[in-house]
């Protein structure tokens, strides 16, 4: 039957193939900027003929992920919910990105007080973000709202912020590597259901791969339709290129679609990538008509995704503190937890304890009496990732389009021009892009370590990809060597940036990570573990954290009505065997202050790098060290 409607698809594909698929910009209605331009610098120089235009909001609720996770929502109100005092507990959360945010929004929801420590003096975690000087927002990432985001979207719902996603068409933008300045795009057809309209966007788009490579791309998927997540999971050894090439996909996909798919989707080059990732997202893509369908926040995170999830817990007598830094985990000699010491002095005693911080952060972390713990030891097998996003300001309108687009750069992974797609960066004036720099390591397939560049050698790179993708409208400056060639007809000037590196940012899905994912559920009694590196099916992503934070409440939840723990995940046997001869050691522990120290990303000044470079000096491999100043 599935053969047969792929079949179905590709004829009905054929009949189509006639009509080009051309890259149309949308006639949108412009929206003013949410907050005064304070950008006395940025004079207006000409008007732009392409403006910001939303979507209705696409129905994302009839698909059975959704239906799980509006019932998994439903049961802390119900089964979870404590119905005895004496069942209610005071749950220390450590850390206030998505996850641990996430965490206490649930155990607030079945009663419990959660209390929420962030190291920092914004929340958000990895999708954080502050004011520069000139009240610009900075963004540790750029980050996209899927409609196979069944847990995000259910979430929105509860706390009445739906309206803050701005729904873009249903549509995929790739630039032409070989045709510069121009794009194609896969559209969705409305009223298509899934898998046929990921099938026709495929196969009605006419410059990106041939007929005969686009059919030799659905049998190797097919077993994923059949089969469901055992096959996605077992695929976890293979790399990207590996599975293509067992299963003898033309290697001319790799370079038109998975290479894009892979840095989008991790950061990271396919032959670096577990197919397992892939495969998660398609398996999502192919199953829910409106999965890939994609929306903008209408502005910063802090405000308008993390602030209503704080006023939620607090509203339900939880409680999030910012500028808590944990110093300690205080273990009893069994080894459960005495108290948690914050950098202040002060000892915070609970009843539950859950760990929302990084993998890299927690290994740090980690109090002797846990180091011979298989559990922990496994986490040796995870590490972030290096990332690096940008926001780079021009001194007029480039010819953006009002979505994300899939650059297929060498160096860059997805960009979008914010000044269009979202109302709080809107101006009808000039373009601020936002893009993603990625592989920036050779953990990530890359050649060069590029978190322990400078920002202006990372900005020259970018303005000589941005002079390829915007070949007659990026000027030719002398301040950026990388533009060199440009013609006369180029006169768009940057005039600000800002490089946020992050050092370890999601776990590196490399192939055979999926293993080494831990349970929410620990060996330490009262001790839970939440972040998307744990064990959950949505991989490394804003979806990934809301769910892991919620499963951990679960845990904490199902565990205070006197219900049996959840299960600990299997643990490899040579992760047992090593933990049995591992040493234990004094914790490292977190050296300094800021963002980088405690996982996330910020801009890189002299004092940030010395301390990257003393506490991850993988990052400056290669790399000759700078003076301090």
């Amino acid at each position: 039957m599935i053969v047969r409607n792929f079949v179905l698809a590709a004829a009905l594909a054929a009949a189509a193939s006639t009509c080009t698929v051309a890259f149309q910009p949308h006639t949108p209605v412009f929206s003013k900027p949410s907050v005064p331009d304070r950008r006395a610098h940025q004079s207006s120089t000409r008007s732009s003929s392409i403006v910001m235009r939303d979507f209705p909001k696409p129905n994302v609720e009839d698909t059975d992920n959704y239906r799980y996770a509006e019932a998994m929502s439903k049961s802390f109100k119900t089964t979870l919910r404590v119905t005895d005092p004496s069942q209610k507990k005071r749950v220390a959360i450590i850390g206030g990105g998505l996850s641990g945010l996430s965490c206490a929004k649930y155990l607030s929801d079945a009663g419990h007080e959660p209390i929420v420590y962030e190291a920092r003096d914004v929340l958000g975690g990895k999708v954080s973000a502050w004011q520069d000087e000139d009240g610009d927002w900075i963004e540790t990432g750029l980050h996209i709202f899927f409609g196979a985001y069944p847990n995000v979207m259910n979430m929105f719902a509860e706390l009445g912020i739906h309206d803050r996603l701005q729904w873009k068409i249903h549509q995929m933008i790739f630039a032409m590597q070989e045709l510069p300045g121009e794009f194609t795009t896969f559209d969705f057809i409305p009223g298509i259901p899934a898998p046929f309209n990921f099938g026709l966007a495929i196969l009605m788009n006419q410059k990106m791969l041939t007929f005969p490579e686009k059919l030799q791309t659905a049998p190797p998927l097919i077993p994923m339709l059949i089969e469901g997540q055992p096959f996605i999971d077992a695929q976890d050894e293979l790399s990207v290129t590996q599975f293509m090439r067992k299963y003898g996909m033309p290697e001319r996909i790799n370079e038109e679609v998975f290479i894009a798919m892979a840095k989008a989707l991790d950061f990271i080059d396919p032959d670096k990538l577990s197919m397992t990732v892939v495969l998660t997202a398609m398996n999502r893509f192919l199953n829910e008509s409106n999965g890939l369908q994609m929306a903008f926040l209408d502005g910063n995170q802090p405000d308008r995704v993390c602030k209503p999830m704080m006023d939620h817990i607090v509203k339900n007598g939880g409680k999030v503190v910012t500028n808590a830094p944990v110093k300690e985990i205080v273990t009893n000699d069994d080894g459960t937890i005495n108290h948690l010491l914050l950098r202040s002095g002060e000892k915070v005693v609970a009843d539950e304890y859950v760990s929302a911080m990084p993998v890299d952060i927690v290994k740090r972390m980690l109090p002797t009496k846990w180091q011979t713990m298989p559990y922990f030891r496994q986490l040796d097998e995870l590490e972030g990732i290096p990332v690096i996003n940008l926001h780079m300001w021009f001194d007029r309108k480039l010819k953006a389009v009002d979505h994300l687009c899939f650059s297929r750069s060498p160096l860059l992974s997805v960009y979008a021009d914010m000044s269009v797609t979202c109302k709080e960066y809107a101006d009808p004036d000039k373009s601020m892009l936002e893009l993603v720099f990625a592989p920036c390591s050779p953990l990530a397939g890359g050649n060069v370590n590029w978190i322990g560049k400078t920002d202006e050698e990372i900005i020259d790179a970018t303005m000589g990809e941005l002079a390829r993708l915007f070949p007659t409208e990026i000027a030719n400056d002398d301040k950026w060597p990388a533009t060199s060639e440009q013609g006369p007809r180029g006169q768009a000037k940057l005039l600000k940036y800002s490089v946020v590196k992050v050092p370890r940012s999601v776990y590196a899905a490399i192939p055979g990570r999926n293993k080494y994912r831990p349970s929410q559920t620990t060996p330490i009694p009262g001790f839970t573990m939440a972040g998307d590196f744990t064990s959950q099916k949505f991989l490394g992503s804003m979806e990934g954290a809301t769910l892991a934070g919620k499963l951990a409440a679960e845990v904490v939840s199902n565990r205070a009505i006197g219900n049996p723990d959840k299960p600990i995940k299997e643990i490899q046997a040579h992760i047992i065997n090593a933990a049995a001869n591992f040493v234990a050691k004094d914790p490292v522990g977190i050296k300094g202050e800021g963002a980088i120290a405690f996982g996330g990303g910020y801009t890189i000044g002299k004092k940030e790098e010395a301390l990257l470079r003393e506490s991850d000096p993988a990052q400056y491999e290669g790399v000759a060290e700078v003076a301090m100043v």
